[in-house]
């Protein structure tokens, strides 16, 4: 062993980043490269009746405008939002219904601009309400959950419990946002496609690619060498590759789409509104008697994916009695789709924070009450778990975030206008992991060389299998090299679900592991070509366990709510998490951070509005949704517990890039309840809701008190 795996090694690509070199989708540069930009839907649904191109085409540079009417036929997709162009229907706003291709971005986008379209509207309904005469309980929700899950009674459970919580939470419709938009450079070449994509994985761009242009896989070559970021959004092939690939074949020329930022809502998929109705019900211990969350939320009239939100409820706590349920709305909007943490982010706030208000209900420390509800098996399956440790997540973070000495009291604490208050919650995320393959090659000058259809996408993929690879070769990290990113590599799944290291790593394991064996058996010098070995986990990777998998994590926080402007600050955010082995503490401390403020961000200042009127989302750049920026975040500790679980793959890790998400909203907006004695159960806790609700408590205070006769204690002053 080498010992590189845990150590904080730098990333790879790091001097490409900051140095400009390193190339991304919308950065190659072909001889007679072409631009292009989509022209939007104006209207929420309907159809086109007509498209007025010529002035397009008279903007100098322009060379093409195509529409449903003279773009390439595609065969029919699996995935309905690749239909681009193909017919006149209009499903939502922001459908792309031409694209004009030009000599330069300039001269698209004026051409865009040209464009002008007839519409047959049609009546729309974007508005999502939990009594919406559509709505409808589907058979799965999103990767496959049951929509429906129930055990004992729960619903009479909850009416003859000694303490109970009926409690709705709202969650907006949320972004992706990755800082490299959604592009792609397309070209052909003797009935060859060659594609550079911002994609989350090649592999499935190609199958898509292949499938929608009539091609053998072996005649596509895609290739996402760095991605800015995904989120889930780029996740699946998305219209900017299929936009790309029609305009070079139209053209004869390769061509880039870069999508503008203010496109993607409408385009790339966003995480759903979900409405939430909690009801727990719990014994004078505090030891849950039913638990029910049920879950509503929105898809589109094209696809159907169901925000899986009452799914973490299956797997956090014991309860004898439980029904958890997801309902959805088809309604005019464009398809939601996959976002950081999918189902678990949303619906571990609603959750966690019920389980605050069930803590308050019984007058019992909210620490202490998730212990008292751990598990011995997974509720909803009966498995036992393969690890869980957020007990001691919990219990290290009390430590670490001197909660002993926390005032149970809200509005305690005041500094000022200024009112104190901290929380927790807790965080949960699935294992999963794929079939992969990988190669390893040693080299005469002492050199390796693995190779893996893997992506990078901002994690640190390149640098962790690298020391994976080093680790099962027993050599130095600095004599292995890697190749990611491009389907001319050994096929594996694409970065999502907190999975790709694992799928990847246990692949590039296996082979450096058979090379290592096979250069036991080697007598002499290595022949030029060098000496290699393959591996295919397909069997073993997703083979099916006897055993629940899960990470597990402890969020704490720590917030200051200014009473005369309704500002939350969050002084101080930390994480314990129990997820494995870790492989790089320098990229894991990175991930769980972002997963942070990224859950920060949810709480206080992401959210998007769909107005009715319009269908459209109105916060569609980041000059209206806002993400954090480094002024909001002052000071994140991650920390994690060494965990040693044998049954998860060869490094022994679970996935790390979600459950910093998961939580975080929760423990803010518990720690706000702290402060100010306001619970506030929609997101997110901007200054408006927040003055609203200290007004509220206000003047509850003067109709209990009369009149004020002076003073300002801590909770007059809420």
């Amino acid at each position: 062993m080498t010992g590189s795996l845990g150590a904080p090694a730098e990333r790879r690509e790091g001097r490409e980043k900051v140095s400009g070199t390193a190339r991304y989708a919308a950065e190659y540069h072909y001889p007679g490269r072409a631009q292009a930009w989509p022209v939007p839907a104006a209207v929420a649904r309907g159809r086109v009746t007509g498209v007025d191109t010529a002035a397009a085409l008279a903007v100098p540079g322009v060379l093409a405008v195509l529409t449903h009417e003279n773009a390439p036929r595609l065969a029919e997709p699996d995935d309905p939002t690749l239909a681009v162009l193909q017919n006149p229907r209009v499903p939502h706003r922001g459908w792309f219904v031409a694209l004009v291709v030009a000599e330069t971005l300039e001269a698209a986008r004026a051409g865009a601009a040209a464009v002008r379209v007839d519409y047959a509207a049609e009546e729309h309904d974007v508005t999502l309400s939990a009594s919406h005469p559509g709505v409808y309980v589907p058979d799965d929700a999103n990767a496959g959950y049951p929509a429906v899950r129930e055990r004992g009674d729960p619903d009479g459970a909850f009416g003859s419990s000694a303490a109970r919580v009926d409690v709705a939470y709202r969650v907006p419709p949320l972004h992706n946002h990755p800082m490299e938009p959604h592009a792609s450079t397309a070209r052909w070449d003797d009935g060859r496609l060659t594609v550079h994509t911002s994609s989350q994985g090649a592999g499935a761009v190609r199958g898509v690619l292949a499938g929608l242009f009539g091609l053998p896989e072996e005649r596509i070559v895609v290739t996402a060498e760095h991605v800015g970021g995904g989120f889930g959004s780029k996740g699946t092939p998305r219209p900017d590759v299929v936009l790309a690939a029609m305009a070079a074949w139209q053209t004869g020329r390769a061509v880039t789409v870069a999508l503008p930022r203010r496109y993607l809502p409408a385009v790339v998929g966003h995480r759903a509104p979900t409405l939430h109705r909690l009801r727990l019900g719990a014994d004078a211990d505090g030891r849950l008697t039913s638990l029910v969350h049920e879950v509503t939320t929105h898809t589109s009239r094209i696809k159907e994916f169901v925000e899986q939100a009452a799914v973490p409820a299956r797997v956090m706590y014991a309860s004898p009695h439980s029904r958890t349920e997801h309902r959805v709305a088809a309604l005019d909007v464009p398809s939601p789709s996959w976002m950081r943490a999918p189902g678990e982010a949303p619906g571990m706030y609603a959750l966690e924070s019920a389980m605050d208000e069930l803590a308050a209900e019984l007058g019992m420390d909210p620490v202490e009450l998730r212990v008292r509800n751990e598990p011995d098996v997974e509720p909803d399956s009966g498995r036992p778990f393969s690890s869980r440790h957020l007990v001691e997540c919990l219990r290290e973070g009390a430590r670490r975030f001197g909660w002993a000495g926390r005032d149970p009291r809200p509005g305690s604490r005041r500094e000022g206008p200024l009112l104190m208050g901290t929380g927790v919650a807790a965080a949960t995320y699935p294992v999963m992991v794929s079939p992969a393959t990988a190669s390893a090659l040693a080299l005469p000058d002492g050199t390796f060389l693995v190779r893996i259809n893997a992506t990078d996408i901002g994690t640190g993929a390149r640098t962790v299998l690298a020391q994976v690879g080093a680790d099962a070769l027993g050599v130095p990290l600095e004599r292995v090299r890697i190749e990611v990113g491009s389907t001319e590599l050994p096929p594996a799944p694409l970065a999502g679900g907190s999975s790709g290291t694992a799928s990847w790593g246990w692949a590039v394991h296996e082979a450096g592991a058979r090379l290592a064996r096979r250069l036991a058996e080697h007598a002499g010098p290595l022949p030029e070509q060098g000496i290699d070995a393959r591996a295919d986990t397909t069997g073993t990777a997703d083979a099916e366990s006897d055993w629940a998998r899960h990470a597990f994590g402890a969020h704490f926080a720590e917030v200051a709510v200014d009473t005369v402007t309704g500002e939350v600050r969050v002084g101080r955010l930390l994480g314990v998490y129990a997820a494995g082995r870790i492989l790089n503490a320098r990229t894991a401390r990175s991930q769980f951070v972002g997963g942070m403020t990224m859950g920060l961000g949810m709480a206080l200042t992401e959210g998007s509005t769909m107005d009715a009127a319009f269908g459209d989302f109105t916060e569609s750049d980041l000059a209206s949704y806002h993400v954090p920026v480094h002024a909001d975040v002052d000071r994140i500790e991650a920390h994690w517990l060494d965990e040693d679980d044998p049954r998860l793959n060869p490094m022994g890790s679970k996935g790390i890039g979600e459950i910093g998400i998961v939580g975080t909203a929760a423990a803010i907006g518990n720690a706000v309840h702290h402060a100010t004695g306001v619970r506030l159960r929609e997101l997110p806790l901007t200054p408006d809701r927040v003055l609203a609700g200290l007004l509220d408590r206000r003047a509850a205070g003067r109709a209990r008190t009369g009149p004020a006769t002076g003073g300002s204690g801590p909770v007059r002053g809420a």
